[in-house]
């Protein structure tokens, strides 16, 4: 949700970096010695931190400088130790034979300019539209070099990005950004422009990223590595491809980088505008790529939907024709719609769930959020292949197993309003286990009585609000 008036720290000129040379700064703390202790690593990082809160235009041009053997340790020890392998092979256990050796090479070549990224191994997920998803995957020494330096530049950027942005972010979730929408929705908002960037990770102009990192890093070795992330190319199927534009999505670095990316390209820009040329009140809640704009006006959802297709195509993006809509959404759109014949209020999705205008058992306005039938049906196709698979192990493993699937389906869809399709899925899910034991043996079908039975005996959790609605924490952000 957009502050009425964001604090200046958070807001530069939104053409700095379009427009103008970025100031120079002074070089940040040095701390050159190759045996840093976990101490000395984390102050160094909250120093960093600490600066450019305090400096909020200065460019820092000695980072490198952190990136040393213990901070490497730390990045090693960070990941997952059942990750996919890169092109390399190297699994994280392999690396970790001679780990102080590897790590004191690494750290030298990075410093001697002899650091080479590998290119990514590009594989395809599926995705709940029947699509697939690339992702990259980057090799192990790369994983590890990624880390650190996502380490390093976080607490820089965490200094200047603004409470609209929620991806990806320390300490901030997708529940937040969910409770943020719902908060302003609640407020003044009656129509909403659902927005969405075609391809964006595939689609990032490295000239632009570039020159958005050096609006704060002035060390020009380290946005020489990170440039090379973005260059070092995909393996798929054996063969080499080039890049000329996008991050991997997969990567360690690439959720801070499409931050920094959409920091300037749209973020500063959107506060701008409102502050501007909008007649109303402006909501916006942007969690990585995906964002949701909220107005009071309609005259300023339309005009936004026009200029921001301008604004993204100066940077090399481009809004998806038809995934971004201006819909009429909030406390008086369905009276609205109804007198002028529209029927129901059209809905949107955001990070999951399907947002409707309803109402409450009182008569009165009541934002309800469901689980998105897309998110449902991908999720129920996955456990059916996996539950298929798992049919002949031991009853109490496979319970065990949906137990743990269900908490955590729940820990990120139980909110209010949503207990109906909740339930749903708990049925589902048992349904579709049930079926399975039963097809492991030859006799009949279970009786009413076995069923009744073997629920008692091996009974799955139901479901249960975890996340209330959101309280006024969220006026200020």
């Amino acid at each position: 949700m957009v502050p009425k008036k964001p604090a200046k720290t958070w807001v530069t000129p939104v053409e700095s970096v379009e427009g103008r040379a970025a100031a120079k700064g002074k070089p940040a703390a040095r701390n050159t010695s190759s045996t840093q202790s976990e101490t000395d690593v984390t102050t160094a990082l909250q120093r960093v931190g600490q600066r450019a809160k305090e400096k909020p235009e200065e460019r820092f041009t000695n980072l490198l400088t952190h990136i040393q053997p213990a901070l490497l340790e730390q990045a090693y020890r960070s990941l997952r130790k059942n990750a996919a392998v890169g092109v390399d092979e190297v699994t994280w256990h392999e690396y970790g034979e001679q780990l102080q050796a590897r790590l004191v090479d690494l750290a030298t070549r990075i410093h001697r300019g002899s650091y080479h990224p590998q290119p990514v191994r590009r594989v395809h997920i599926p995705k709940g539209d029947g699509r697939t998803r690339p992702l990259g995957i980057p090799s192990l020494e790369d994983k590890i070099v990624q880390q650190a330096v996502r380490w390093v530049l976080e607490p820089i950027y965490e200094a200047s990005f603004i409470g609209v942005s929620y991806g990806f972010r320390p300490g901030r979730s997708q529940h937040d950004a969910l409770d943020a929408l719902a908060a302003g929705i609640a407020r003044k908002v009656n129509w909403v422009l659902d927005a969405d960037i075609r391809s964006f990770f595939d689609t990032i102009d490295h000239g632009w990223m570039q020159k958005f990192l050096e609006h704060r890093i002035g060390d020009k070795r380290l946005v020489r590595i990170i440039m090379k992330w973005m260059h070092a190319g995909v393996m798929e199927d054996g063969e080499l491809r080039d890049v000329q534009q996008g991050t991997p999505q997969g990567g360690i670095i690439s959720p801070l980088l499409a931050n920094i990316y959409l920091h300037y390209a749209l973020d500063l820009w959107v506060l701008n505008w409102r502050k501007k040329r909008a007649h109303g009140e402006v909501y916006y809640v942007r969690y990585a790529d995906d964002f949701v704009m909220g107005f009071q006006r309609e005259q300023d959802a339309r005009a936004m939907r026009a200029d921001l297709s301008e604004r993204l195509a100066r940077f090399g993006l481009e809004l998806h024709p038809d995934k971004t809509r201006v819909i009429q959404f909030g406390r008086f759109a369905r009276e609205d719609r109804q007198r002028h014949g529209h029927g129901k209020p059209e809905t949107f999705d955001f990070l999951g769930f399907t947002h409707i205008a309803g109402i409450s058992r009182e008569g009165r306005f009541q934002l309800k959020r469901r689980t998105s039938r897309k998110k449902r049906r991908a999720a129920l196709a996955r456990l059916r292949d996996e539950v298929r698979k798992r049919r002949h192990h031991r009853v109490a493993e496979q319970h065990a197993w949906l137990s743990s699937v269900l908490r955590g389906h729940d820990q990120y869809y139980a909110v209010p309003t949503n207990m109906r399709a909740l339930s749903q899925f708990h049925d589902a899910v048992e349904q579709l286990w049930h079926r399975w034991l039963q097809r492991r043996s030859q006799r009949a079908q279970w009786t009413k009585e076995r069923r009744d039975r073997f629920k008692l005996r091996y009974p799955l959790p139901r479901p249960r609000i975890l996340h209330p609605w959101p309280t006024d924490r969220f006026d200020a952000r």
